[in-house]
């Protein structure tokens, strides 16, 4: 192609409502120009990336049995409704009528679309397993759209969805997809975690987050670089950092004191004299209507996750304090264990073994000392607290980090949430009918594009992979008007097409400056120039990433280019 008949509008400037590398890169370089808020158009270049993302994923996918289709991303509000989540979705959906009242949505996901489509199709255990996929377009009602093409409120997904008569046979779907995603992220050039995750709104027993680390991103994983342990932060488990003192010894009762004003963990350890680690937090939470008393350690935080988890709660929130003051009679701040009979308590296993501490007296501006877990009051003990940089992983105790990371990828397996709740089932080999298992299988296009900008850019632009750069090498004849450079330019891209190559000759009518200035903003891998050396039969590649420079002579050109961008 030549760049003087294309489209590719790149900016010298930063634009300023830009603040993620990746955003301000899709910007410059052409690809994409804003419409509103999180919404984009896709240019060009970015269309030719994106078709280069959506290639591999095709390939990899049809590699483990999965077949392509397509569903509307308009969705009538009943397949929401029978699965239970119309409701909870929230105002993140999308929701319309059309013009005879009935209630619509544009789809953020496909379970129960796809779920419908095997309950009208499936009837022998003999159709299964069946692996069906789409790369289609998804809206998500974003209340605050930032970062580019990372937080938008319409964006392409390639989901899939796995049916299966039992658990071994997800087991064996869900590897395949496993699988089928290190080749795609590997053959899209990423450098990837994979970390335990939780379902969250998805539902399921397992899942697992495809994550690149960058500061773009909005979520935290947990990483041990010695174990090769990665977790979401919602899920981690790691050892604590042991109390800052330790606990006085003696077998006391509670007893109240005034702490007039102090109200948070730090308060009373400025009150007091004592360390956080000495007090015990109390958060009261409501899971699915029902109240909850949690405990931790005062310096720790509560995973919502992990509390979620330990009650099988749908939702959570936080009391409100006219409740606090119904069930306890206190304001936060003053809420405590001993003697709560109204509610369960639940407290974290950093507190098992912990004796004589601080916490709340369910008295306002009164407080309880010698509090021991385990014999001043009975909780369930549950894993509830967030993991924190600088613990030691279980295993090993070695140290944990903290990093943050961009999701590419998530796989999860439903199991029979949402077949049992859509009638999916089949007749076994006895004629009974039995429930399809279930698996659903996601990776953000436009997120494996972004990650791959935020991996690899320098101060002249990005550098991307040659997978998916939306061409292999740019041809820059120095002077565009010099017969000889023209006709060894033309030479030459017919010889990378006859390689396999996607050349892109830069015919444009500009200063050299200005060419090389472009070609390494819009991330190609590699750049030939042809110049003043012609004459001795060499010209000039650069590889964008390193900065390599190579003479070669023009014959040997477009292998030395293949041999730089697939090795």
């Amino acid at each position: 192609m030549y760049w003087s008949q294309l489209f590719i509008p790149t900016l010298r400037e930063t634009p300023a409502e830009a603040e993620v590398i990746s955003h301000q890169l899709l910007l410059r370089a052409g690809y994409v120009r804003q419409l509103s808020a999180g919404i984009y158009n896709y240019l060009f270049l970015a269309q030719r990336s994106l078709g280069k993302i959506q290639r591999i994923i095709r390939q990899e996918m049809e590699a483990i049995g999965a077949q392509e289709v397509l569903l509307p991303a308009l969705q009538p509000a009943e397949l929401w409704k029978e699965s239970g989540r119309w409701e909870v979705m929230g105002e993140n959906m999308f929701r319309l009528r059309d013009r005879n009242g009935r209630d619509l949505c544009l789809g953020m996901t496909h379970e129960e679309n796809m779920t419908a489509l095997a309950r009208g199709e499936l009837r022998s255990y003999k159709q299964l397993p069946q692996i069906w996929y789409q790369i289609q377009t998804k809206f998500r009602d974003e209340p605050r759209p930032k970062s580019g093409l990372l937080r938008v409120r319409q964006f392409l997904m390639k989901d899939s969805y796995s049916f299966d008569a039992d658990a071994a046979g997800l087991d064996a779907s869900y590897e395949k997809h496993y699988a089928a995603y290190r080749r795609i992220f590997d053959r899209c050039g990423l450098e990837y975690l994979i970390v335990e995750a939780h379902s969250g709104a998805m539902g399921g027993s397992q899942s697992h987050e495809f994550m690149v680390a960058s500061n773009a991103g909005e979520d935290f994983v947990v990483v041990c670089r010695a174990t090769g342990y990665a977790a979401n932060l919602e899920k981690a488990v790691s050892r604590a950092i042991p109390p800052a003192s330790p606990d006085p010894e003696g077998d006391w009762e509670p007893e109240a004191f005034h702490t007039p004003g102090q109200k948070t963990i730090a308060d009373i350890a400025r009150f007091t004299g004592l360390p956080e680690t000495s007090q015990m937090k109390s958060l009261v939470m409501v899971a699915d209507g029902k109240p909850f008393l949690v405990m931790l350690r005062g310096d720790h935080q509560m995973s919502e996750t992990k509390f979620q988890t330990a009650t099988g709660a749908t939702e959570t929130r936080q009391a409100f304090p006219a409740e606090l003051q119904e069930w306890f009679g206190a304001a936060a701040g003053s809420l405590g264990p001993v003697g709560v009979t109204a509610m369960p308590v639940l407290a974290d296993t950093a507190l098992q073994g912990r004796r004589n501490m601080i916490c709340g007296a369910n008295r306002d501006d009164y407080h309880l000392r010698h509090v021991t877990p385990g014999e001043d009051f009975q909780p369930a003990w549950h894993d509830l607290r967030q993991a924190a940089a600088g613990e030691g992983s279980v295993d090993t105790g070695d140290p944990l980090e903290i990093v943050k990371t961009v999701e590419i990828g998530h796989i999860f397996k439903l199991g029979y949430k949402y077949a049992d709740a859509m009638g999916l089932r089949v007749l076994d080999e006895a004629g009974k009918e039995q429930t399809v298992i279930m698996g659903s299988y996601g990776i953000g296009v436009e997120r494996v594009l972004c990650a791959a900008i935020e991996l690899f850019s320098d101060a002249n632009g990005m550098s991307l992979p040659a997978a998916i750069a939306p061409f292999d090498v740019v041809i820059t004849p120095v002077n565009a008007g010099d017969a000889a450079m023209r006709a060894a330019a033309e030479t030459l891209c017919a010889q990378c097409k006859a390689a396999g190559l996607d050349p892109l000759l830069d015919d444009r009518d500009e200063r050299p400056g200005v060419k090389f200035k472009d070609a390494d903003l819009i991330g190609v891998p590699c750049r030939v120039t042809i110049g003043k050396k012609l004459p001795q039969g060499l010209v000039e590649v650069v590889n964008r990433r390193t900065k390599e420079t190579r003479e070669v002579s023009v014959d040997e050109a477009a292998r030395a280019v293949a041999a730089m961008v697939r090795p």
